[in-house]
């Protein structure tokens, strides 16, 4: 797909001066920002392509090229390893790193945003790992949703010293970075001058160097412990399905912002009901006797037992459905039905007398199916193959 026009993707004119295009970048890069939008994939495109037009626009001799030539006149500065952005292919890291200098000294900067951090010039954000855990629902949970509370061991914000690492605030600024957490290098190559930021060897991006570890955490700034969490499960999951819950995974080492805690739904196996998608299948097994001559059967239903109407003649396939007697949707789309699939049990043990009664019956042109009744087994065993 082409590449939309760079000043189109930062609103600006192009007149704009230096200052505007940076008001706009950081505009736009709040209102995108993937901690301000968990998992919309579509505010993270929008992110990064903001990134990639002021990356160039930022740069007097980028912008002359791109101005002349258009995204071609860019293209090669990121094929060419010189840090620049103007090719694509971006990362969250590179964004973050290369650009997070322009919310500091601002008010009303990301503050606790992932990757920026108000006022903390190039320094990082950091993010807790995610975790996952496995819940097993029966199916009547399924139908009504649940409420469940699990046990979770994971890594926490130490208590002794806030995160830091530190004991007693005891840390000092990384002299190699000057406490931004980056340093900076300026090439000369044949496009000229060009500049890259990276994270600071020394400091790791933290901007500081502990002088004294916590004794509590080791300087970790987070120790393991056991957390009670409570989950909400909606009616109508499936197997598989992953519910999110943002901030409850792993703490981040030295502050920053907590991993996510993924539920994976997993389904306990009904003794009699089988699931398809929202509907609920059973397989009744009638005598001979109750599908010549009808009745009525008692079936299983999610929250008790349903009785059903059997007709005369009922033939072995036949499905009977009951309206909304299946699963919710988890989207609210209304109920799935209950699927009564027959069979018919012929007995392989017959008395004398039982054995005489099917003999007499055999000689009855009742009996004999019907080419009606040939034409629908005929079918339904061609189905089968195809």
């Amino acid at each position: 797909m082409a590449k939309r026009d760079y000043y189109e993707v930062l609103g600006v004119s192009k007149t704009a001066s230096d200052d505007e295009i940076k008001k706009a970048y950081r505009k736009l890069a709040i209102k995108y920002h993937p901690d301000k939008n968990p998992g919309d994939k579509e505010a993270e495109e929008k992110f990064k392509e903001a990134a990639e037009a002021y990356e160039v626009l930022s740069n007097a001799e980028k912008r002359r090229r791109y101005d002349q030539f258009g995204h071609a006149g860019v293209g090669s500065s990121a094929a060419s390893g010189g840090g620049g952005f103007g090719g694509g292919g971006m990362s969250m890291e590179d964004i973050f790193s290369q650009f997070g200098d322009i919310f500091g000294g601002h008010s009303g900067g990301f503050g606790g945003f992932g990757g920026f951090g108000g006022g903390g010039g190039g320094q990082r954000m950091r993010k807790g790992s995610d975790l996952r855990v496995r819940v097993k629902l029966t199916l009547k949970e399924v139908a009504t949703g649940v409420e469940k509370k699990i046990k979770v061991r994971k890594y926490v914000t130490c208590k002794d010293c806030n995160g830091t690492g530190a004991e007693g605030n005891n840390y000092t600024t990384c002299t190699t970075c000057n406490g931004t957490g980056t340093v900076t290098r300026i090439q000369n190559t044949i496009l000229g001058r060009m500049q890259t930021q990276s994270v600071c060897p020394t400091c790791g991006g933290e901007g500081k160097i502990i002088s004294k570890k916590c004794s509590h955490c080791g300087g970790e700034g987070v120790v393991t412990e056991e957390e009670i969490i409570t989950i909400k499960i909606p009616a109508g999951v499936m197997e598989g399905m992953q519910i999110p819950m943002r901030g409850k995974g792993n703490a981040a080492r030295h502050g920053g912002v907590n991993g996510d805690l993924y539920v994976v739904i997993e389904e306990e196996p009904h003794p009699e009901l089988m699931r398809d998608e929202n509907d609920l299948i059973y397989n009744a097994l009638l005598t001979v006797p109750l599908a010549v001559n009808g009745g009525t059967i008692e079936i299983p239903t999610v929250d008790g037992k349903a009785k059903v109407k059997i007709d005369p003649g009922t033939q072995p396939g036949k499905v009977l459905r009951l309206k909304g007697k299946g699963l919710p949707s988890v989207n609210s789309y209304g109920n799935g039905d209950l699927l009564v699939n027959i069979g018919v049990y012929i007995p392989e043990n017959l008395t004398k007398d039982e054995r005489k009664v099917f003999e007499k019956l055999q000689e009855s042109d009742n009996m004999k199916p019907t080419e009606s009744a040939k034409k629908n087994f005929f079918a339904r065993f061609k189905s089968m193959f195809e």
